[in-house]
């Protein structure tokens, strides 16, 4: 029966397929790569992409197949060389992994990935073996001959002397580890280990079964075991030191992001504020109301620090959104959203934007034909005379002028004759 052939092309699969990955959906971007293997057989940059997905899921095996089969063809195809020497690093052949590395390197020289490689896998070996500078030979004695008898002797001590899976792991016998040193390499894991290890105690849940026959004993220290074998192997792959190293990098990196990030914070405030007001006043309400709440919250996520102009900003954008809900026909919506406005300017004692948010309540009040509440609303409380909203605009003419003329149409609806030629 014939293969049926995936529905869709090579370069939207190898698309997809990237993008899941970047997404950590490696298991769906794994599928995108097999469809796309199928409509063109034998790509290299697909199998250098498949690769890396069955690395990131943990099956090394098929990952070198792949990253081999990149190679067949062009043994200096830089990503299939960057992917074999990173499958064979995760394996811990890191003496390979180090000659494909340096091959990689040597054909693409200003590809950073390479020298990084280097770098890692030189350390791991060094972290196994003991660096050179460490040995001191020593030329004393007959080194000419080596008993052969004496040297089968030696290896049958070593296997008689090394202890199997269940004589390392027993009731009354536990590795002798630092704890600090363990937690370290296995991070989340250390809480699993010790659960495992407490298990050991319970006698009859050891002596039980499973459905399938397997004693949970056998469970337990399997699980145990694994989890000692990649503790040593993230120790050799990145040691205590190193990981101390990388910690303090990454707190000098997050320094340096920290002074660059309010240059950027203001360039995006400025652009987005502009993209507002620019959608407001060119009839689109409803695009200007949907933009300024995305700004809105990502405003409320910075701090002062970050954003010293935060607390007008945030006053402005509910402004903007009482009048793009306002041009909408949303009055009630509108009328809160001004409200909100008026106390968040009165609690960080914005004077400008108290004013503002008084005569927009006021605008409000008026459209709904609530006149009494805008002329309320246009007067100072307790003071019967100046108009609040232009309290703080004394020196601009016009504003005073429009917040009375304001109040008086207001006044002037509803037959308050005084209150309308009041000036």
């Amino acid at each position: 029966m014939a293969e049926v052939m995936p529905v869709g092309t090579f370069p939207s699969f190898m698309t997809e397929g990237a993008l899941l990955y970047r997404r950590g959906e490696y298991g769906k971007a794994l599928l995108c790569f097999n469809n796309a293997l199928k409509l063109r057989e034998g790509d290299k940059d697909c199998l250098a992409a498949r690769s890396k997905c069955y690395l990131r899921l943990g099956d090394t095996e098929s990952s070198l197949k792949d990253a081999e089969a990149s190679l067949q063809n062009d043994k200096t195809f830089s990503k299939g060389l960057y992917q074999k020497a990173e499958t064979l690093y995760a394996m811990g052949d890191f003496e390979f992994a180090l000659v494909f590395y340096h091959r990689g390197y040597r054909l693409r020289p200003e590809l950073h990935k390479f020298k990084l490689g280097i770098e890692k896998s030189q350390e791991a070996i060094v972290n196994c073996v003991g660096a050179p500078s460490s040995v001191k030979l020593e030329n004393t004695g007959n080194l000419c001959f080596i008993s052969k008898q004496a040297e089968c002797k030696q290896a049958n001590q070593k296997v008689q002397i090394k202890p199997t899976r269940n004589q390392k792991w027993t009731k009354n016998q536990k590795p002798v580890r630092n704890p600090k040193t363990e937690r370290e390499l296995l991070g989340e894991l250390y809480a699993d280990k010790a659960y495992l290890e407490k298990l050991l105690n319970d006698k009859d849940l050891m002596e039980s079964s499973t459905q399938q026959g397997i004693k949970v004993k056998d469970l337990v220290l399997g699980g145990i075991s694994y989890l000692e074998t990649r503790s040593e192997f993230w120790q050799q792959q990145k040691p205590i030191y190193a990981r101390v190293r990388e910690r303090k990098l990454r707190q000098q990196r997050w320094t340096r992001d920290k002074k660059q990030k309010p240059l950027e914070v203001g360039r995006y405030v400025e652009k987005n504020m502009e993209d507002v007001d620019m959608l407001l006043s060119s009839d689109s309400p409803e695009e200007s109301c949907r933009k300024a709440k995305r700004v809105l919250k990502k405003i409320q996520e910075w701090s002062q620090d970050e954003l010293p102009n935060r607390n007008e900003l945030i006053a402005d954008l509910y402004s903007h959104i009482g009048k793009a809900q306002l041009e909408m026909g949303q009055l009630e919506a509108a009328l809160e959203s001004h409200k909100m406005d008026l106390e968040f300017a009165r609690q960080h004692d914005l004077p400008d934007a108290v004013s503002r948010a008084l005569d927009n309540i006021g605008r409000v009040y008026a459209s709904i034909r609530k006149f009494q509440p805008a002329i309320d609303t246009y007067v100072k409380p307790g003071a019967g005379k100046a108009p609040a909203c232009a309290l703080n605009y004394t020196d601009d003419g016009v504003q005073f002028s429009y917040s009375h003329c304001s109040r008086g149409s207001c006044g002037m609806f509803i037959s308050t004759v005084p209150g309308s030629l009041w000036l």
